[in-house]
């Protein structure tokens, strides 16, 4: 049965969430919890999980549900994370060639318990996809890795198709927002990724109605491009919970039109802006012109 739903409350007329739990949502639901994994559509109660699954697409999450940081955006669960799970990567690769993924996306919980991050766990997750489903193309969305450039590297040289880190805000609310984190690394991060691999794309992605100005936003995407970020996604921000940062604002569906103009017209290979727009959603066609064979079946 179809329905329309209301994600958080009383939202904008344009913000409604289509839910239809078809075969495919059902089928890879099964998987998941088959093969004890878990994803960021469940974990931070994305609002687009019945689409993408219904497409057979899936955000794996890695390094446990339970991340050492609480942005005060995030619905992941906060606090000590158990030990790692050494047998994650090789059922997340599984999982991936029983959906036939032409496209995985990988991300994780932040892990600044662990001496690397779990950048580790990233690589190894990356290369038994490669083993398992050599013709899938993988993008993981990291954690900043607290600016340790040799995680950085070990993600990198396992060579993933397209790396992603979302620098999530303005400068000026990081401190409410991002407490734990700093603005300046996560572009670096981003420029190191271009340092060692300049044909890898890099990507990332920013919330809006948290508070910030357009003017902000625009220098937020100046800094990107100065950085040479390839791929830019903008998203309205909905509040998980009432633990959570509110919402200063939603914008109007012609205000995520114009972000996306004025971030094309800075050299984004490619941008995708709107309400319901999250970093991975509908990754596999997030591709700038330039790499457009990236992607090819």
């Amino acid at each position: 049965m179809t329905q329309v739903i209301n994600p958080a409350g009383r939202l904008p007329e344009w913000i409604r969430v289509r839910v239809h739990e078809g075969e495919d949502y059902k089928q890879l639901k099964q998987l998941v919890r088959e093969q004890r994994l878990h994803t960021v559509c469940e974990e931070a109660r994305c609002p687009n999980i019945f689409d993408c699954w219904n497409r057979r697409t899936a955000t794996f999450m890695i390094l446990g549900d339970t991340c050492t940081r609480a942005c005060r955006f995030c619905a992941v669960t906060s606090g000590r994370p158990m030990e790692l799970d050494l047998g994650e990567p090789l059922r997340v690769a599984e999982s991936v060639a029983q959906l036939g993924l032409r496209h995985a996306v990988i991300t994780s919980v932040d892990r600044d318990d662990l001496r690397d991050g779990g950048a580790g766990i990233f690589a190894r997750t990356i290369r038994a996809i490669r083993r398992r489903s050599p013709g899938t193309t993988v993008e993981v969305l990291t954690p900043d890795f607290q600016g340790d450039r040799e995680a950085i590297r070990t993600v990198v040289e396992a060579g993933p198709d397209i790396f992603n880190h979302n620098t999530e805000t303005v400068p000026r609310l990081y401190a409410r927002i991002r407490p734990k984190a700093v603005y300046a690394n996560s572009l670096a991060l981003l420029a190191y990724v271009k340092e060692l691999r300049p044909d890898m794309v890099t990507k990332s992605g920013v919330m809006v109605g948290l508070g910030e100005t357009t003017e902000e936003l625009l220098a937020v995407f100046k800094d990107m491009r100065a950085h040479r970020i390839d791929v830019l996604t903008v998203g309205q921000y909905l509040r998980p919970s009432a633990k959570h940062a509110p919402v200063e604002r939603y914008y109007r569906p012609e205000e995520f039109v114009e972000l996306k103009a004025a971030a094309l017209a800075m050299g984004f290979g490619h941008v995708e802006s709107g309400a319901l727009v999250r970093s991975s959603y509908h990754a596999d066609e997030q591709v700038p012109q330039g790499h457009a064979g990236l992607l090819a079946g």
